[in-house]
């Protein structure tokens, strides 16, 4: 049985919108204001509250022991030749953060070059963005603080490991493109905000600017920006010759941009050049060769193809169709030993699939188990290919791949005492409300008996084409062994089965998404995996949004609700930091036609009084400049007021941990402790 709540009561304004002609309450607006001493107050007065409860229960010690022991164990990024010398990233276990090695041969560990844990006491300074230059003389990288999608872009000197004093600010969601020279480097970045630090500012007016070392901020030069387009993002990029230069141009996270180029060496001399001039569709260049470029793009293919087409100072030319679609979702594709490596989606796992430049199939390079790839590094002239493998029961392995002998050979494989070979991953298809037949990843003990008696934690995301391809964590591994069962449902709103798939679950469509989760539990029910009373579900971010809405349309159907990270407030989470960039998948209010399907799942504005809601965790960061955690606050407000019954419903508010990128390993383990706490007190 779970322990009652305490009924803190949350104060009420009378604040109303008038959203074309209707009216809506938000009566804890006042939450918004992250600088508000009051919501500071607030907020240490719920995590004290949910401390208080979760500390009650002896199994709490016994979970975070346990994943403590599970996170320990060897990690290993994809190796990357820079100049012939093999740079990862390592974690020996439980380092906050892992720290960069480089080496002779990519099976060893090599020698230390930078350990960002000794940045931070506590951890929460992380490397976000890396680029090495041609030659392998410099490490330009983002530093992120406490999660936050800020970054600070520093320069490390390789061969000394010392830093240069080049500090760059006001920078987030860039690339770093070096000189060919390595003399400086291209990079986006925003004004110099010059405003107070409230968390939940917008960022306009992005530029390319062009960085030379030594150099202060204030001297880089202005390579590209547009006043008329204030929300416009701008992204830089070269071919591996640093013969043409590219920028993508976007407004929002659909895959649909603009895509222009130009001579490298004519950066601040010449006009842009198009290759795609409007918003229609997606474009990404794959890789040059001479002065063909390969593009993967959606035009007229909802499953993605590769097109090369001729670039010179006159114009782009002969557009030429390389690999059609082909029904299945053709989800990256990179040059590497001159060949087209590709990688496809089929019902929600990854295959390698190799194709000459001309487009003829050449193999297929066999992977482990059905799984996902989750990097891969290959040089346009090189032999070699490095692929980071994984699947639920399959932790990230390091694979290489050698061309030329047609050979693979693991040269990492992460050492964790847990007995894998007792489990397994099975996938099923299920129907759901409208009848689409959706996957779903099921994994258990073997044998297990079809009693309805499991606990089960049900994840999901379906949203801005991310797919749900079966990866690796260890916290899992956790809940298996407890006698829990874990589900992934490849929702629509992901791209799984292409761009049809995609555009079902979102806008007017987004409905699906929340169909198809629901449909998933009532599947785990009805086979007997489990009963309602025994099924929590969890989603972060969209998923939050995702769990969000499940659980104000159907409270009776789940045991337990976690809801992380999310987006809540669908008439106004546009307002807040990057949620601009989200109008193109969920809509905008101020669109009267878009308002209402926007308000009629929108869970902040669809929990209803007197209720009996279901035992519920809201988690969220107070650094979360990507989803401001104001939407969760005044969740948690509106629920926990709302509520007609007597089960927990608490907000989790982590200090200093953003979004959850970067976060550090302690965080990681605490955040899943406390998450499995609640859910198994409850279920």
């Amino acid at each position: 049985m779970s322990k009652l709540t305490p009924r803190r009561i949350t104060r009420r304004e009378l604040v109303v919108d008038d959203y074309h002609g209707i009216k809506v309450a938000d009566p804890y607006r006042w939450l918004e204001d992250d600088t508000c001493p009051e919501v500071q107050k607030w907020m240490q007065e719920q995590n004290g509250d949910f401390e208080e409860y979760i500390s009650g229960y002896a199994v709490r010690g016994e979970i975070k022991s346990r994943l403590t022991d599970l996170f320990n164990y060897a990690k290993s990024s994809v190796p990357r030749d820079v100049d012939g010398t093999y740079y990862t990233w390592r974690n020996d276990g439980l380092q906050n953060q892992s720290v960069l090695y480089r080496a002779d041969n990519p099976k060893d560990l090599g020698e230390m070059v930078f350990d960002p844990n000794t940045l931070s006491d506590d951890g929460t300074m992380a490397v976000m963005t890396t680029a090495f230059s041609p030659k392998g003389k410099y490490l330009a990288y983002g530093l992120s603080d406490s999660g936050s999608d800020w970054q600070i872009v520093r320069i490390l000197d390789l061969q000394t490991k010392e830093h240069l004093p080049d500090t760059l600010h006001h920078i987030k969601f860039t690339s770093i493109e070096w000189l060919p020279d390595e003399s400086g480097f291209v990079y986006s970045r925003f004004p110099d905000p010059k405003t107070s630090a409230v968390l939940s500012a917008t960022a306009l007016n992005m530029m390319v600017c062009l960085h030379i070392l030594g150099k202060d901020q204030n001297e880089d030069k202005l390579l590209h920006k547009d006043d008329d387009h204030p929300e416009w993002g701008f992204y830089f990029h070269a071919d591996d010759d640093k013969k043409w230069a590219f920028m993508d141009v976007s407004y929002s996270t659909l895959r649909r941009n603009m895509l222009f180029y130009k001579p490298f060496d004519k950066l601040d001399t010449t006009p842009w050049l198009p290759i795609a001039d409007n918003f229609d569709e997606g474009w990404d260049v794959i890789g040059v060769i001479g002065d063909t470029a390969y593009i993967i793009t959606q035009k007229d293919a909802p499953f993605c193809k590769v097109m090369s087409v001729k670039l010179s100072e006159n114009g782009a030319t002969d557009w030429q169709t390389v690999i059609p679609d082909r029904g299945e979702m053709l989800e990256d594709v990179k040059i590497v030993n001159n060949q087209l490596l590709c990688i496809v989606l089929q019902h929600a796992t990854h295959r390698l699939m190799l194709h000459e430049l001309s487009g003829d199939f050449v193999r297929e390079i066999q992977l482990p188990a059905p799984g996902s790839i989750r990097g891969y590094f290959g040089k346009q002239k090189g032999t070699e290919m490095f692929v980071q493998f994984s699947s639920v029961l399959y932790p990230d392995t390091i694979l290489r791949y050698d061309f030329k002998a047609n050979k693979t050979e693991t040269v990492f494989a992460p050492q964790i005492s847990f007995p894998f070979g007792e489990y397994e991953t099975v996938q099923k298809f299920y129907t759901s409300k409208d009848g689409t037949k959706v996957p779903m990843f099921v994994t258990h003990r073997k044998g297990i008996a079809k009693d309805a008696s499991h606990p089960t934690l049900l994840y999901g995301y379906g949203g801005y084409n991310i797919n749900m391809v079966p990866g690796f964590a260890p916290a899992i591994l956790g809940w298996l062994e407890k006698g829990g069962i874990y589900a992934v449902a490849c929702l629509r709103g992901g791209a799984e089965y292409g761009e049809q798939w995609h555009r079902a679950g979102m806008l007017e469509s987004k409905q699906n998404t929340f169909d198809d989760f629901i449909a998933a539990a009532e599947y785990l029910v009805d086979e007997k995996y489990t009963t309602k009373s025994k099924i929590g579900i969890y989603g972060r971010s969209n998923g939050g949004l995702l769990t969000g809405a499940c659980v104000v349309q159907r409270p009776d159907l789940f045991g337990a609700v976690a809801v992380g990270v999310p987006v809540l407030d669908m008439l106004r989470y546009h307002l807040f930091t990057a949620g601009r960039y989200w109008v193109g998948e969920y809509g905008y209010s101020e669109d009267p036609n878009q308002f209402d399907f926007l308000y009629k799942y929108s869970p902040l504005h669809n929990v209803k009084m007197n209720t009996v809601y279901p035992p519920t965790l809201i988690l969220t960061a107070d650094t979360d400049d990507r989803v401001v955690p104001s939407q969760a606050r005044k969740f948690a407000a509106t629920m926990q007021a709302a509520d007609g019954g007597e089960n927990p419903i608490y907000i989790r508010i982590e200090k200093s941990a953003g979004h959850g990128m970067g976060k550090p390993t302690t965080k990681v383990i605490e955040e899943w402790t406390d998450l499995f706490t609640f859910l198994l007190a409850n279920l």
